[in-house]
């Protein structure tokens, strides 16, 4: 039996078609030869990788790629970031079941979905709106009940719903926002890339403390950049 998301949960029940037999294959390959190959060991996140079902949050035209180790388009100029980073960007985050994490950047939901079963509570915003319903009925639809989307500008947070234990950030911004460090709790984690738009870009972890932020540097990344709809 697996602990996931604050409460045990049996393993998922085997697929009933040769279509998800296939792709339960895939997904068993990308997590070996794509994540555990390139150092990441978390038992909890790895077995999310396995669980979620990548291909349902892509477009059909791409689901024969949905287990590649590369990003696929989404529409809108946006994409689904590539297995290996959402699994070290969730490791790092070292979320535990209690959490409650903002993400900033829904894409496909993919994301949200992972997380949604190792924390208590996922709250994650789209900015562009068609993205952000498509991927909330994509996620009803699978059954991340604890996944919550809204429409809106990733700069401004989600402040009735803070304060945050972590905060995941899956497009580029030029410099940190302040609002989403004020609502990031007392000792709480944050994983963000940073860097100019299409340009060169490091993924910090940044730890929230009595004397300000510790901020380290964890990989050089590419990400599509973050948008506001006002003065960020």
């Amino acid at each position: 039996m697996l602990t996931l998301g604050g409460c045990d949960t049996e393993p998922p029940p085997p697929p009933n078609s040769a279509e998800e037999v296939a792709y339960a294959g895939a997904r068993a390959r990308m997590v070996r030869e794509q994540i555990v190959a390139r150092g990441v060991r978390d038992t909890r996140v790895l077995q999310a990788m396995l669980r979620v079902p990548r291909h349902a949050f892509v477009p059909p035209g791409a689901r024969s790629q949905a287990y590649e180790d590369w990003p696929l388009p989404i529409g809108y100029g946006q994409t689904i970031s590539q297995p290996y980073i959402v699994a070290f960007m969730t490791e790092v985050l070292h979320a535990k079941p209690s959490d409650r994490v903002l993400e900033i950047g829904t894409g496909s939901g993919y994301q949200a979905a992972v997380l949604s079963l190792l924390v208590a509570e996922v709250f994650s915003i789209e900015l562009v709106e068609p993205l952000a319903r498509r991927a909330e009925a994509d996620l009803k639809g699978q059954g991340y009940a604890n996944a919550h989307v809204r429409a809106g500008d990733g700069y401004l947070g989600w402040p009735e719903a803070a304060p945050f234990d972590a905060i995941i950030v899956t497009c580029a911004p030029d410099h940190i926002p302040k609002a989403l460090v004020d609502q990031l709790k007392m000792g709480g984690r944050m994983i963000i890339p940073v860097g100019a738009q299409w340009g060169p870009q490091e993924l910090y972890l940044l730890r929230k403390g009595a004397s300000g932020l510790e901020k380290q540097a964890v990989l050089a990344v590419r990400f599509v950049p973050m948008v506001t709809t006002g003065p960020p």
